[in-house]
């Protein structure tokens, strides 16, 4: 039900008028009463903004930290989804960054309480956030898992496997639900690709399948990350032709929060994954009494086939400072890959025989049928010659072979940039010195508005930076120095290895949290609150906002450059200065972000300590110039 816009229309004024007099009087007035500091900055973001809904434009939004970036693109967003009858889309860098806007006493919060009006906010989260029933039986038949399906089974309602028909359905299983349950666990009952949502007999009272009724009938703001706006978008087309709903409803706006993280979302989408037990695990399924040898020699074939390629990957493989493990593409490989993909074809048509014989169950069935499409398509991208990027990783405890696709503009192009509707990105780093062709060549973006505002804070009163030089193998020791003068500190590394070798030499303590221990936006309220003096994170380098005595202390252990890894290796390769072109500008916009952590009101204060080694200090020279204030001494 479409709900009422926050001010009045007239005949003599229209709506982008009267949305310009509303927003005044709410920037220039009624927040400022409630004790909101008036900012020019953010008030002529949210102008520049309700310019671009008019003419329908993509707009660089770069604004500095403490300008209001979110208040200033919530007030025209709103409007504009009621007016327009369609919800506005926001996407965040991540998925951890959803909680952090949704939060109370978060901005939404705010408008709601002073602004005295219902905002109709809800979450659209990746599917890997949702709890899966299938394969949560499946654990629970693990008896090694018992302690952690506790806390789930606890939370998952009794209509799920009730019958009545009176039964009253709400939304559940969402990550952030099951606070206490680690990383590792998660990925044994989340959903996983392989499953057949279509033909699942638990389906209608799936957690995701309820969350995904439950954000479509949003009147106001749907919330999502890059990465499931990115998903929507490269599935819409095929979805429907199956006869799906798309992702995720129409819209009438798309604001993208930390806009300048977009490419590596739409990189991510449009990844091939096979993984090394999946295979095996499936086929096992369906070598059941009643199936015809010939299948069953076929299954037995691939599953040896599958066994050498991972073989042959992993000895073509090594580990740097990064997950991404860089594969041989040898001849004996691409003849296996070729061999496995004429093998499943093989195995596909026999498996059309067997569907007529019903000695299968169906859900198993479609479930091996799609993935070995999927398994096909993806071995012939990895053995055509392209402009493909490939490496072994580890995903949820297992072997995995990626495939991505390098460039990615003119698919973001087609699909995002030409459908006609506003879109804005939102990000205190957008910009090279102000000019926005770099990004905008990036995302195949070839029309677009763009602004710059600096932040209002005086950094040279409330934020002292220091850079402290050391061997590489002293900083945990250095760490735990500064820590003995208790602050709350957030400490950002940049890479999970990274962060995994520094909890390696100084072991676990109870003052200090790490990600990935628990779900992480349960972990940042903790810390919020004072149960851990010391926060440990590599992806909160975005988005964290804990103001006042809630984070007084940053410390950057290492400067963040690009890792080691096929991704950026191809970026590498296809510049004429790596360095200059992909190493320094993605070090710039990554410290400046970190750095950001830290003062996010005009009552903030604090610390960043730049932790640098040898190599690190040579560079002291080249980010001086992006601090916010000089470094002390």
């Amino acid at each position: 039900m479409k709900q009422a816009l926050p001010f009045q229309l007239s005949k003599d004024r229209s709506f982008f008028e009267s949305l310009g007099d509303w927003m005044g009087d709410v920037l220039y007035d009624e927040l400022p009463e409630k004790g909101f500091e008036c900012r020019d900055e953010q008030i002529f973001m949210a102008y520049q903004i309700e310019k671009t809904l008019k003419e329908r434009n993509v707009l660089f939004a770069e604004a500095g930290v403490g300008t209001g970036k979110t208040i200033a693109y919530l007030l025209p967003a709103i409007a504009y989804a009621r007016y327009s009858g369609k919800p506005a889309l926001i996407a965040c860098a991540d998925e951890t960054l959803i909680e952090q806007l949704v939060k109370e006493a978060g901005d939404i919060f705010k408008l709601q309480n002073y602004l005295d009006i219902k905002i109709d906010v809800r979450l659209a989260k990746s599917r890997d956030q949702y709890l899966c029933l299938k394969r949560l039986e499946e654990a629970q038949k693990d008896d090694d898992n018992e302690y952690f399906l506790e806390e789930i089974e606890d939370q998952v309602p009794d209509f799920v496997y009730a019958h009545s028909s009176m039964q009253k359905i709400y939304p559940y299983g969402e990550r952030s639900q099951f606070a206490g349950v680690s990383d590792e666990d998660w990925q044994k009952v989340n959903y996983h690709p392989t499953q057949q949502c279509m033909v699942c007999d638990l389906r209608n009272r799936c957690g995701q399948t309820i969350h995904r009724q439950h954000y479509r009938e949003s009147t106001d703001l749907i919330i999502c990350s890059h990465e499931f706006l990115m998903e929507h978008i490269w599935t819409k087309e095929s979805r429907i032709r199956e006869g799906q709903m798309p992702l995720l409803p129409e819209v009438s706006m798309a604001v993208l929060d930390e806009g300048h993280l977009l490419e590596f979302a739409a990189q991510k989408a449009l990844t091939y994954e096979i993984q090394s037990e999946t295979l095996i695990r499936l086929l096992e399924k369906v070598m059941v009494d009643g199936v015809r040898e010939k299948t069953l020699n076929l299954m037995e074939v691939l599953q040896e086939l599958h066994d050498k390629i991972f073989g042959l990957l992993r000895i073509g493989s090594n580990m740097e400072e990064t997950d991404r493990m860089k594969v041989d593409k040898s001849f004996e490989l691409m003849e296996l890959c070729k061999q496995a993909i004429r093998v499943t074809d093989s195995l596909l048509e026999e498996f059309v025989f067997e569907s007529e014989l019903y000695t299968i169950p169906e859900y198993e069935l479609r479930m091996v049928e799609e993935f070995l499409e999927q398994y096909t398509f993806s071995l012939r991208l990895f053995t055509e010659k392209g402009d493909g990027i490939e490496w072994l990783e580890i995903i949820d405890g297992y072997e995995t072979l990626i495939i991505m696709p390098r460039l990615v503009t003119d698919i973001l192009n087609e699909k995002l940039f030409t459908s006609k509707i506003p879109i804005v990105f939102s990000s205190a780093t957008l910009s090279i010195e102000k000019d926005f062709t770099y990004i905008a060549d990036s995302l195949g973006i070839e029309k677009f508005q763009s602004f710059s505002v600096a932040s209002p804070f005086d950094y040279d009163e409330v934020m002292k930076i220091y850079t402290e030089e050391m061997e590489q193998q002293e900083k945990p020791y250095h760490v735990e120095k500064l820590l003995n003068n208790p602050m709350q500190t957030l400490i950002l590394f940049k890479s999970k290895a990274a962060m995994a070798s520094f909890r390696a030499t100084i072991g676990d303590r109870s003052d200090i949290v790490f990600e990935g221990d628990r779900e992480l936006s349960t972990i940042v309220k903790e810390f919020q609150n004072g149960e851990y003096s010391t926060l440990c994170s590599y992806h909160l380098w975005e988005g964290l906002d804990l103001p006042l005595e809630a984070l007084t202390r940053v410390i950057i252990y290492d400067l963040p450059f690009p890792p080691v890894d096929p991704l950026f290796d191809a970026k590498r390769s296809f510049s004429n200065n790596p360095f200059e072109e992909v190493e320094l500008p993605f070090m710039l916009l990554r410290l400046q972000q970190g750095i950001g952590r830290l003062i996010r009101t005009s009552s903030d204060y604090g610390e960043i300590h730049l932790l640098l080694n040898e190599e690190e200090a040579l560079q002291e020279s080249r980010f001086t110039g992006v601090l916010p204030t000089p470094i002390s001494k």
